[in-house]
């Protein structure tokens, strides 16, 4: 099981790095920047670096909810969106909207939004859990 611990930090106290995470992501959402490649290239430090620490330090009270967006196509097969809610409603995921397409040649497309702050598991085992399971023909991380 994938447990998280968290920590309240005065921000003097942290490494640099951290800090410069914290500005790119304000400067994105902040509409400054569209590309994190600008944005990352303003603050001095690399993508990788950004995308290594951006969904694990948080201001304060910054993110009572993180929520994971996810677009699918489903083969029209009876009981595939169960499984999927199956999946996430072990994870410990919070479904917040669904919207399904009209099946139309055999697949539907369906969007879901999870609030994933409580998950007892990676968000990135959800992910490929529900990728792999039969009839998910395609998933995509919509930002």
């Amino acid at each position: 099981m994938y447990n998280k611990k968290y920590y309240v930090v005065e921000s003097s106290v942290l490494p640099e790095v951290f800090i410069k995470v914290m500005e790119v992501k304000k400067l994105l959402n902040e509409g400054k920047f569209t590309r994190v490649n600008d944005a990352v290239k303003e603050v001095g430090i690399s993508r990788s670096t950004y995308y290594k620490y951006k969904d694990s330090i948080f201001e304060l009270y910054e993110n009572k909810t993180q929520i994971l967006t996810l677009a699918l196509i489903l083969d029209h097969v009876s009981g595939i969106l169960s499984k999927i809610l199956d999946v996430v409603a072990k994870a410990n995921g919070n479904i917040l909207t669904i919207n399904q397409s009209i099946p139309q040649e055999d697949f539907a497309m369906v969007s879901m939004s999870i609030d994933t702050i409580a998950l007892n598991q990676n968000p990135d085992e959800l992910i490929d859990v529900i990728k792999n399971l039969p009839g998910v023909r395609k998933l995509q991380i919509i930002k």
